[in-house]
Order: structure tokens, then sequence, then C-alpha cells
């Protein structure tokens, strides 16, 4: 494994908390002059340097004061997809007291845990694109604004790892290939299911892709769940009901690193909005989703998962505007 991860996470690390003209000169040093930066709505798309800065870094920076990056998982590797590259993907929180405004919502003046999933490609030491979910909607659940009124499963901070081992993990090239090798057999397998039991091939069992303790930490309005009967409950079915039509693996980047393996699409999912979900009523508007996913594996299964969905844009597609929404509601 080359150090490409280990130094995009210093300067990942570095670059939010320092102050404007610094933040500046850092990003110039470090991000190609046409990176393409995607992030989740509604910030979307920033390209260069200096849009990066005004559009995504500044605004953290100002809303949670003294913010910090603390990293769960931090991999790398190269690209199975046909868009190539190396790439590292990460499950950080950014923490800070939530003092500011962050695009458009209301500050709680305590302390906050962003949580957000993030994929970025590296070429000749220069980030040259990026793509970010930040998980907004549970930001405003923080500060006490419910933006779905309702959650499937536990809201709670994302854990890292059970082993510990989620940032710059050993096991080179052959493991990741090994770990990515079970989550692309189990992706395929999980697109077929049974309507009646919503139960898909090979996923569970002796023979399953998932072990039988699965850990599944979903976004803000899904919320995190144990086992697969939990998956299902607070997921899955959920899910297929409001999107039976669904149709995923649109993805740009799959990645392994040791014991990890990381996927992203943007966006990854195209369905129609067939049936009721978080609270908002269907209205069979076509619909994409931006998703990431990182995966822990052991002895040949599937132990944890983390799940970023950019819920900000399905939401804005489906007609409904969480922030705008959030400005008239009174905190809980």
């Amino acid at each position: 494994m080359t150090d490409f991860r280990a130094s995009t996470r210093s300067f990942l690390a570095e670059i939010i908390r320092l102050p404007e003209p610094q933040m500046r000169a850092l990003a110039h040093k470090h991000l190609s002059k046409d990176c393409l930066w995607d992030a989740s709505h509604p910030i979307n798309q920033l390209v260069g340097p200096d849009a990066i800065v005004d559009g995504f870094l500044l605004p953290l920076a100002q809303a949670l004061t003294r913010v910090q990056r603390r990293d769960e998982i931090f991999i790398g590797g190269a690209n199975r997809r046909s868009e190539g590259g190396n790439w590292a993907a990460s499950v950080t929180h950014y923490l800070g007291n939530f003092d500011g405004p962050l695009l458009g919502i209301a500050p709680s003046c305590h302390l906050a845990l962003l949580r957000s999933g993030e994929f970025y490609r590296v070429d000749d030491g220069l980030i040259t694109k990026a793509r970010i979910i930040l998980d907004l909607p549970d930001l405003m659940r923080q500060a006490g604004l419910n933006p779905f009124g309702t959650s499937y499963g536990l809201e709670t901070l994302f854990p890292g790892p059970a082993s510990h081992d989620g940032v710059l993990p050993s096991g080179g090239a052959d493991a990741g290939a090994a770990s990515l090798d079970i989550v692309e057999a189990m992706l395929a397998d999980l697109h077929k299911f049974d309507p009646s039991s919503f139960a898909s091939t090979n996923q569970t069992g002796e023979n399953g892709y998932w072990h039988e303790d699965m850990l599944w930490y979903g976004p803000g309005g899904i919320g995190s769940n144990y086992l697969w009967d939990g998956f299902v409950r607070d997921h899955r079915e959920g899910f297929l009901r409001a999107f039976p039509d669904r149709k995923g693996g649109n993805h740009y980047c799959r990645i392994g690193d040791g014991k990890y393996a990381a996927i992203s699409g943007w966006p990854s999912m195209t369905m129609t909005f067939q049936g009721d979900y978080l609270g908002i009523k269907a209205n069979g508007r076509p619909l994409t989703l931006r998703v990431m996913d990182f995966y822990r594996c052991e002895d040949g299964k599937i132990m944890e998962n983390w799940v970023l969905l950019d819920y900000m844009d399905l939401t804005a597609q489906m007609g409904v505007d969480l922030i705008g929404k959030s400005q008239h509601q009174k905190v809980a």
C-alpha cells in the first residue's frame, strides 16, 4: 500500500482547522486546479480550490467552533471500477460546538458530531475528485429539529469498527481484494428479493455473506440496527415497499483495503416513489439516490456496514425541503 492514504488523511485533518488564508493556501497545494468536489445537497458540485474553500470548508469551520475530524475508518486502494484511479475513503465525524448556522440549519450552541462519508481520488499526490455525503438530517436531529418526525432504527453516533483497526488498516491489497470480493458477491445476490419476505439469496445462514451478529449503521431517519432481522425490519422492508423497482450498483468506485471495503455511486440507485417513506407521501416521482457503503469483513463474512445516503437530495426530489421546513419548527 502506498502512503497516499496517510498523506491524504493528514491534509484533511489539518486544513479544516486553519484560519482562512492558510486554509486557502493549503487547498491550492493539495487540490488540483480543476478539482471536482461533489457534496451532498444543498452543496452539490464545487470546482477548484477556492470554490471548495468557500462552499465547503469555511462553512463547516465557521459553524462548528474549533472543528476537528474524528476518523473512524480511513482506507485506500486501487479502484476496481472502470473509472480507475487510486482512491481514499473515510467515515468521519466533524466535531465542534454547533455555534453558527450551517447551510440554513439553525445552530444548537452545543457539541455536535456531523457524520460524513468521503471518497477522494488522488493523482500524482493531488486530490482531483471528491464525493462527500454529510448526514445533515442527523445534525438537525442533534440540534432538536426532527426532520422526519420518525426513525426506523436507533439514532446514535456511528461507532468505529469493533476491531478498532479501521484507520489506515494493515493487510494490504490482497486482503482488500478478498474483502471486496465478498461485498461484490453479496451485492449481486441482494438485488433480487422475495416480495413477501424481503429475503435475498445467500445473505444469511452458514453459507451466507453476513455474519450472524452483523451490525448495520444507517443515516438519520433510518438509524442503526443489529442482526439480519433488525436490518430487514428497520430498513430493508420499508425501503423496498417505498421503492420496489429500485435498481442499484451504478458505482464509480469500489476499493478494498485489508479487512475493509468501500463502494459508492453518484447516483447509485434509480427508482420511483411508490410507497410512503419517512413520513413523506408517495407521489410516483422518478428518483435517484447517492450512496456510500463501508464494510468490515472477518473470516469470509461481513461483520459491520456503515451506510451514508444523501437523503437531503432524495427528499428534495420528492418535493420536500427539509432545511426550509426546519426553519419553521420549534426546537424540541
